[in-house]
């Protein structure tokens, strides 16, 4: 699944070409897919604006001039493609369907603007999903109102991201920083990549992290993050940027998928094991299990 960099970066391409654009149709072939009632369709999609593209964590919100938004998540094999006549661009899931005509057989939803461009919802693996809603709601959506904190908020601070984790006291630092009720949008590779940076071990129990090393941790998270969203996300086998193209962070990647391989601080050979069920990268050296 894509983390909060990966989102991002679709959001940022997106927010480049849709304002401003006017929805003639919209067709599905799987009511799974595109879970809303015709009428409502009719009446707060067609002929509405998109406003603006936000996103929360790894959710991607596009708002109407209806107010209404198309609420999207893209799961694992999501992608959404862009195409006009001048303008073609994919983003997500890295099959053929970013660059072959569309639509075709991965097509779940289709878009349709007053110019003649479109956007269109492909998804191989039927898990994604668009959903039409009140903008007024969306806040209320169970996960909206459980998920965490956006990391890289301006408002967030280190003292607030500490506390974010003494419900989970008893709980792998790994694991807590997972947990998308405690911060918003961190996956495997950038809990990997910040607990590396802050010298932390992934199964260090969170109470017996010191505040300082808290502060390290939210510094490092921080810098991967806004580094990955810079080079276009991560690219980890199975995701691309905005215009098509493969993120260049796992170039950068510290520790994530680099066992075998030495330590870039201290030359120790990277290891992985399993934390929270996952797969985890760290050097033995420099974040020893306290």
């Amino acid at each position: 699944m894509p983390e909060l960099p990966e989102v991002e970066t679709v959001r940022t391409g997106l927010q480049r070409l849709l304002p401003g654009k006017m929805f003639k149709t919209a067709a599905s072939d799987t009511p799974k897919s595109f879970p809303n009632a015709p009428e409502d369709v009719k009446q707060f999609l067609i002929a509405s604006k998109v406003v603006a593209v936000r996103r929360r964590a790894k959710v991607l919100m596009i708002d109407l001039s209806t107010d209404h938004t198309l609420v999207i998540h893209l799961k694992m094999t999501g992608q959404l493609v862009f195409r006009s006549p001048t303008v073609s661009f994919g983003a997500g899931h890295p099959s053929d369907s970013l660059i072959n005509p569309l639509p075709d057989k991965s097509t779940r939803v289709e878009f349709s603007f007053d110019d003649g461009s479109k956007l269109f919802f492909n998804d191989q693996r039927k898990f994604g999903w668009v959903r039409l809603m009140p903008t007024a709601e969306v806040p209320n959506i169970d996960f909206m109102k459980k998920v965490g904190p956006e990391p890289l908020d301006d408002r967030f601070t280190a003292a607030q991201f500490t506390e974010r984790f003494a419900r989970r006291r008893n709980t792998t630092i790994k694991a807590a920083i997972l947990d998308q009720t405690v911060v918003a949008g961190v996956g495997n590779i950038y809990a990997d990549e910040s607990l590396w940076g802050a010298k932390i071990h992934p199964a260090t129990l969170v109470r017996d992290v010191p505040p300082k090393k808290f502060s390290q941790l939210f510094t490092e998270l921080q810098t991967v993050l806004r580094l990955s969203i810079e080079k276009g996300g991560s690219s980890n086998r199975n995701y691309v940027d905005a215009e098509g193209k493969k993120g260049s962070y796992m170039k950068f990647a510290r520790v994530f998928r680099r066992e075998g391989q030495a330590c870039p601080r201290c030359g120790t050979i990277i290891e992985k094991t399993r934390v929270a069920g996952r797969g985890t990268h760290f050097c033995p050296h420099c974040q020893k299990l306290v």
